[in-house]
């Protein structure tokens, strides 16, 4: 599959080379003939790419060539991007000659040298013309001949992000697990608690049961509380036990420093409930750990359960499973009707009978497999023509040995059946587009991943034509990629999304030798390590210099993204190796990416003005401790992505730099607010102008009269935001005694999450009842609130009407709470959960009916506490 990376590097160079301005660039460096015959040369082999592509499949020497093709692409690459760069400094705009002098000169490389780029360059052009015209001549011995290309149907008309509606058959399996779920103890176990096994292949639908089971609604009121984790390879009980708790707490930030009082906290959650807990993708065979693992559920109430889906029986049989019903491929006829309402969007042939036997044949090399029906099945969406389908019937793909699957050393069960229909899926999609998926072999398995920061990294790779809005175009990939399978979203988050095992293993797969994903056990030879283009790594809590010495020697690293771990390990900062900092990266001259989110690190590194292939127009530096940003950053007017910004006192960043920061979008969290010196400024930053989604104000939580609460005040009431993008606003340490008007104005139409924190001066609260969308609400620490009435519904007979969960927290000054609205419908329509924690004053709560109401904790609040 190495073509369809070579063919987009190839068609990238094309694009350079023919861009006018980049041939005068050429012309005043005197290499204008080097890189004509380059281009020359790289048309012919160009030629042979479609025939390259469907040879590969069965001949290795084919690979091989086009491995050594693709080598040289990004060789060519990186010339020309060195080119283009160096010419971008010989000619600064008056903007930048400014600030020229300041330190933002550090994010801006440096291109002075002891001798001429032309002395730099021609050795280099010599060396790869000469090894493309030595590729182009083993043409003949390979049999590559120039063939046209079949035309793709490229239409997506039928192509939609929404999650899967339809599932097919499994009403049997279902049931009988529905049963044992809800009946009585199955004796299976001596505790309150009992395992239900889903065993089964990998792609035979597991986690799909699972859910199924998870979502029904008799089963979402027979259980309380409820979790899901994946689990993976990685057994580690302290991030799966951290998990668990996150998914049941109402304290979303309570951090543990090991793993006793983690799971003493989780025992106090789930004592005397009758709970539900999904144990997903579960590759262990220690009892031990598993015994570790349920200790804290031990003092549940009878009858809870845990439902384990794994591929492995061994651990099962430990705990007492000695006969287990393994979970079997779909029926025949349930096979066919799922692979038909994806590749037809109808669960039968009646309209199409003449594509029925192709779809029967398919649906037999599937194996029945629903992921690689469903992979198989929108791929063929938009293609009607027997032909088509004869095409996948009858590719060679199906009948390929590709050797053992291996991840982490281990053999990848059932590769042999799951791969070739998942390879066919890959095979049709256009080359820009497995190159894009095949980038997602940097993520381990079981890694959660944002759209907008996946497509950020594509674009700073390069791989998003430039001409067209970059941004827009790989959210139209993705969307494809995610339609067609070959990502899914998130089981329990929808905003994120996670791939299949069985699709990661076929990232590692078409990725090839160009893609890294390192990890400890690997044994780093410095010449192996060279040939390497792009690597990924896990986060650990310590990363020291040793395990990643031997990269000085990868020159040509365009990636150095560090990941986390598949479920969060409950760490705060991670440590990173100064000699990383100061040795490694600063060799690594080619560095696209570049990913230290999450490491102690106080301050840009200088040596990221070295990195003249870095185009700062993200600059991600969420969770990192950093204490202020590089002076002239307001300069940098392509940034779209400044998720952190610092304000500093005289000297430093000030608010109205962010005027010039007109594309600026996203999440974005704003510190130091006290230290704004005028409402005017605030003003300057044209918040209302910028399409920001997340939105966190902090000012300092230190309330000792050396603020000016009039002056926060008239700042807050500058800081309006977008109306039609804000989706989520938090509020922390606000010193002023009243919050600014548009914070609750019902204009805010797409707003679902709001956190007051810490804001001890404010004697009374917006309303918040007017925000049409408004899903979650939490309001902490405003010690100097004592009545909360109407004012917070807006006095709207249609207040909070999609409120689900509400949150009061350390509210040391509130006595009283009526929210009854005489005549009217109920106030909180939709509230499911309702927590009131920590507020020793209060004794009187006075609430209509909340029809919706499942959870109601008032915890720590004034003895007598009446509720009516």
């Amino acid at each position: 599959m190495a073509e369809a990376i070579a063919t987009e590097l190839v068609k990238v160079l094309f694009q350079k080379l023919s861009d006018e301005a980049f041939k005068r660039i050429a012309r005043a460096q005197g290499i204008h003939n080097e890189l004509k015959e380059l281009k020359s040369t790289l048309s012919r082999i160009q030629d042979l790419l479609n025939d390259a592509s469907q040879k590969e499949v069965t001949h290795k020497s084919v690979k091989s060539w086009l491995n050594a093709l693709q080598h040289l692409a990004y060789d060519i690459n990186d010339v020309l991007d060195d080119l283009a760069t160096e010419d971008m400094h010989r000619e600064p705009t008056l903007e930048s000659r400014a600030i020229i002098c300041s330190k933002v000169r550090k994010l801006i490389p440096s291109c002075c040298t002891n001798f001429s780029l032309t002395h730099r360059l021609s050795p280099k052009l010599d060396s790869i013309n000469r090894d493309l015209e030595n590729l182009e001549k083993r043409k003949t011995d390979l049999g590559l001949l120039k063939i046209d290309e079949k035309p793709r149907n490229t239409s997506r008309r039928s192509e939609t992000s929404l999650p899967e509606r339809d599932v097919v058959g499994r009403e049997v399996e279902k049931e009988q697990l529905l049963k044992k779920l809800l009946g009585d103890d199955d004796g299976s176990s001596q505790d309150n608690f009992s395992v239900l096994p889903i065993v089964g292949m990998g792609g035979v639908g597991k986690t799909t049961l699972a859910r199924l089971l998870y979502n029904d609604t008799k089963v979402q009121d027979h259980f309380e509380p409820k979790a899901w984790v994946c689990v993976s390879d990685d057994f580690d009980i302290f991030k799966i036990s951290n998990t668990i708790f996150q998914s049941v707490t109402t304290t979303k930030n309570e951090k543990f420093e090991d793993l006793d009082k983690l799971q003493i906290a989780i025992a106090e959650q789930f004592k005397g409930k009758r709970f539900l807990l999904v144990v997903d993708d579960v590759w262990s065979e220690n009892y031990g750990d598993w015994e570790n693992l349920v200790r804290p559920f031990l003092s549940c109430a009878p009858g809870s359960r845990i439902i384990m889906t794994t591929r492995k029986e061994q651990l099962l049989k430990q705990i007492g499973f000695h006969n287990v019903d393994r979970l079997k491929s779909l029926s025949s006829e349930d096979a066919l009707r799922l692979f038909a309402v994806h590749a037809l969007g109808v669960d039968n042939f009646d309209s199409h009978t003449t594509l029925k036997p192709q779809g029967e044949g398919i649906v037999k090399k599937c194996g029945c497999l629903p992921l690689a029906l469903k992979a198989i099945g929108r791929l063929l969406r938009t293609k009607t023509d027997r032909e088509d389908w004869d095409e996948v019937l009858n590719s060679e793909i199906w009948d390929v040995e590709i050797g053992n699957a291996t991840e982490s050393g281990k053999d990848v069960e059932n590769s042999d059946k799951i791969v070739p229909a998942l390879r066919i899926s890959y095979h049709e999609l256009s080359a820009d587009l497995k190159q894009l998926f095949a980038y997602c072999s940097l993520f381990p398995k079981d890694f959660l991943f944002d759209k907008e920061e996946l497509v950020s990294l594509w674009m700073a790779e390069g791989f998003l034509n430039p001409s067209k809005s970059p941004e827009r175009l790989g959210r139209e990939y993705f969307e494809i990629l995610l339609s067609r399978s070959f990502f899914q979203h998130a089981p329990n988050d929808e905003s994120l999304f996670i791939m299949h095992d069985l699709m990661n293993d076929l990232a590692t797969f078409v990725a090839g030798e160009f893609f890294l994903r390192f990890d400890n056990h690997m044994e780093t030879n410095p010449e192996a390590l060279v040939k390497y283009r792009h690597m990924s790594f896990t986060r650990e809590e310590y990363v020291g210099y040793q395990k990643f010495e031997a990269f000085k020697g990868a020159k040509s690293l365009r990636t150095f993204l560090a990941v986390s771990p598949g479920v969060d390990k409950g760490w705060g900062y991670c440590y990173l190796s100064s000699k990383i900092l100061d040795d490694l990266l600063p060799e690594l001259t080619l560095l696209r990416v570049l990913s230290l989110s999450r490491f102690q690190i106080s301050e840009v590194p200088e040596f990221i003005g070295t990195l003249k292939h870095l185009r700062l127009r993200h600059l991600d530096i969420r969770h990192t401790p950093l204490e202020k940003l590089p002076l002239g950053i307001g300069e940098l007017e392509s940034l779209q992505t400044l998720s952190k910004i610092i304000i500093e006192g005289d000297d430093g960043f000030a608010i109205n730099e962010l005027k010039g920061l007109t594309n600026l979008h996203g999440k974005v969290s704003i510190e130091g607010l006290h230290k704004v010196q005028s409402a005017k400024h605030a003003r300057e930053a044209n918040l209302s102008l910028k399409k920001i989604t997340g939105l966190e104000l902090q000012w300092v939580d230190v309330f000792d009269g050396s603020r000016t609460d009039t002056l926060e005040e008239e700042v807050l009431n500058e800081l309006k935001p977008n109306s039609d993008t804000l989706k989520t606003l938090s509020m922390v340490s606000y010193g002023g005694t009243q919050i600014s008007n548009w914070v609750g104005d019902r204009s805010f139409h797409e707003l679902v999450d709001v956190s007051i924190r810490g804001c001890k001066k404010c004697t009374s609260l917006p309303p918040f009842g007017l925000l049409p969308s408004l899903k979650r609400l939490h309001i902490q620490g405003m010690d100097e609130v004592k009545l909360i009435g109407l004012e917070l519904t807006g006095n709207d007979v249609n207040a909070f009407r999609s409120l689900e969960v509400l949150t009061f927290e350390d509210m040391s000054g509130w006595e009283r709470w009526s929210a009854k609205n005489e005549g009217s419908a109920a106030v909180f329509p939709c509230l499911k959960e309702l927590y009131v924690k920590k507020c020793p004053q209060l004794i009187n709560v006075s609430l209509q009916a909340l029809p919706s109401l499942k959870v109601l904790e008032i915890d720590r609040c004034g003895d007598g506490v009446a509720y009516t």
